[in-house]
Order: structure tokens, then sequence, then C-alpha cells
């Protein structure tokens, strides 16, 4: 019989690494976990604190930023990860400005094309490019 008590599947789902609410209550559909009871479940943990997007946003785009990532790839991937445009933007915010993240990472890799190219691969904007490279 498979496991059905949502505060256990959570709780295993979050043994690792924080989640977004959204993507617990995705691994409690997986599981067949009723509505009402993933509600309820998610709120609990909600409550205690082990679920809190904005603790898992902020730590996401930390991470992301400090992997050379600009804040358009960091808000994609917050979003992919269930957490809402405000949280992001509060997120991405408390973040060192994006142009400030382009130019460290142009004095380390140097100013050429290919630094230009992975800097807007990599989801930084025009603007923070051509600043850091001083274009």
């Amino acid at each position: 019989m498979p496991e059905t008590d949502p505060l256990e599947i959570a709780a295993r789902a979050l043994r690792h690494r924080d989640r977004s609410r959204r993507e617990i209550e995705e691994r409690l559909v997986r599981a067949g976990v009723r509505e009402d009871e993933r509600t309820d479940a998610l709120d609990t943990l909600e409550r205690i604190g082990y679920v809190d997007d904005e603790r898992f946003a902020a730590a996401r785009a930390a991470a992301l930023a400090g992997r050379g990532f600009g804040d358009e790839a960091i808000r994609y991937d917050l979003g992919a990860h269930g957490v809402g445009p405000d949280t992001a933007a509060v997120a991405i915010g408390d973040l060192t400005p994006e142009a400030e993240r382009a130019r460290a990472l142009v004095a380390r890799l140097g100013r050429s094309q290919r630094t230009a190219s992975q800097l807007a691969r990599k989801g930084f904007c025009e603007d923070s490019v051509e600043a850091a490279l001083d274009i």
C-alpha cells in the first residue's frame, strides 16, 4: 500500500533541500493525496516554518547568482519552481545588483565577445552586459 500520510510524504521531500509550496503540492498530488488533505498539510508546514516560499526564493536566487546567473534566468527558475512574481522580485532585489555581478564576471572571464555571449546566455540583461563590457 503506498504511503499517503501527506506530512510524512512532504517531510521526505524536504529532507535534503528546501522546496517551494508548489513543489511539495505536486509531490503530494503524485502520491494520490486528496486536495483537502494536501491543503491542510501545506498550511501546517507553512505555519511551522518547514515550507516558506520567501526563504526558498531568497536561497535559490542567491545560489543561482553565485553560479553566475543574471536576473532574468533567476526569475525564470523561480517561476518554474512555483514562486510568484512578487516573491521572486523581492528575492532578486535582495541580491547584489545584476550590473555589479556582470562586472565581476567580466573581470574574471575577460572582456570579449565570448564573455558577452556567455552573460547573455546566463540571463543578464543587455544593459548590464554592455555596462560590464564598457560598450
